[in-house]
């Protein structure tokens, strides 16, 4: 197990060093000169001549890139600006906003909070009610349970997210006023009290959670009847074990493996950004800050968001790959 374990985090090491080269040089090469989009409309020669020294565009792309690597992995960060003019880009540096000048990191640390919430308590929501309308609708096929499981969840693959959350918004809070327009820039925090943030995350989780929800139900149900159908589930209930022992310890045990896959890449892919849901409700998370950056023409913002958004993807798929090695001893031996 200890074996697995280093060889897994040794790849994890590799991938993310080769998304890092990757988002680099694509950033890097676009026709787009960093230099203008820096100064802006008003620039001269001497000003873009003065931009290039105090960034390093002059260097070539690799020493360019081997700069930028430093402030991720140096726990001193980088140093930034020309000679006799430096200021330290502390650990991690993704280097300064061009829009702002603020430290990428910082404009991540304060954007990631609102984007935990929303995707944390949309994949709760998500798992609990997939899960259990695939289970239901697998142990009642072909009736009205197993009917109306299968109708819903056809209804949330096919119902587009933004018109969802949009039709949300407009009953709830504008129509029937149960809810109150949120505080965007206070409510996302946990620290204004549990009724005012449960009021600010509730639409958006179930947004969030509806296509998730029915992807899942859909994984379940076909998992589940197949697995009940196996030998092993025929010969517990010879030797007399409880229907509730059957299907929950033996059936749904091995039914929910796939599901602990999805379920961490999901995971790890929202808490990169929930772009669409996050402009709906007007939530300043990961995927708000990564429209704005694009819209910005900000590439050191993209690339913090890229590569922050595919560190959380790698190391969901890592937990996952553990996560089975204890489901299933077979992967540790193999």
């Amino acid at each position: 197990m200890g074996r697995y374990l280093i060889r897994r985090l040794l790849q994890t090491l590799v991938i993310l060093w080769v998304i890092s080269a990757i988002t680099f040089f694509l950033f890097w090469i676009t026709p787009a000169n960093p230099a203008l989009l820096i100064c802006g409309k008003n620039c001269n020669t001497e000003t873009i001549a003065t931009v290039n020294a105090t960034y390093g565009f002059d260097d070539p792309l690799i020493v360019q890139y081997g700069t930028y690597m430093k402030g991720l992995v140096s726990p001193g960060g980088r140093e930034i600006g020309s000679e006799g003019n430096e200021r330290n880009c502390p650990w991690p540096c993704f280097g300064e906003s061009y829009q702002n000048g603020i430290p990428v990191w910082d404009s991540i640390s304060d954007a990631f909070p609102a984007t935990f919430w929303l995707a944390s308590g949309a994949a709760i929501i998500w798992l609990i009610f997939g899960v259990m309308l695939g289970l239901l609708a697998a142990l009642r096929k072909g009736k009205a349970v197993d009917k109306l499981s299968v109708g819903l969840a056809l209804f949330g693959v096919s119902f587009p997210t933004i018109v969802f959350g949009y039709l949300l918004l407009f009953l709830f809070i504008v129509k029937l006023k149960w809810i109150p327009f949120p505080d965007t820039a206070n409510a996302a925090l946990f620290t204004v009290g549990p009724l005012k943030w449960l009021q600010f995350y509730i639409l958006p989780w179930i947004t969030l959670a509806l296509v998730y929800a029915a992807l899942y139900t859909r994984i379940t149900r076909a998992n589940m009847i197949d697995t009940m159908n196996e030998d092993y589930i025929r010969t517990a209930r010879a030797k007399g074990l409880g229907e509730g022992t059957v299907i929950f310890k033996h059936g749904l045990r091995s039914a929910l493996t796939p599901i602990v896959t999805i379920f961490g890449l999901d995971l790890g892919g929202l808490l990169g950004g929930a772009v669409i849901t996050e402009q709906i409700f007007s939530i300043t998370g990961l995927g708000k800050f990564s429209i704005d950056s694009v819209l910005g023409n900000d590439l050191p913002a993209i690339m913090g968001v890229v590569l922050f958004a595919a560190i959380f993807v790698v190391v969901a798929n890592v937990i996952v790959d553990i996560l089975y090695a204890f489901i299933d001893p077979r992967v540790r031996l193999s």
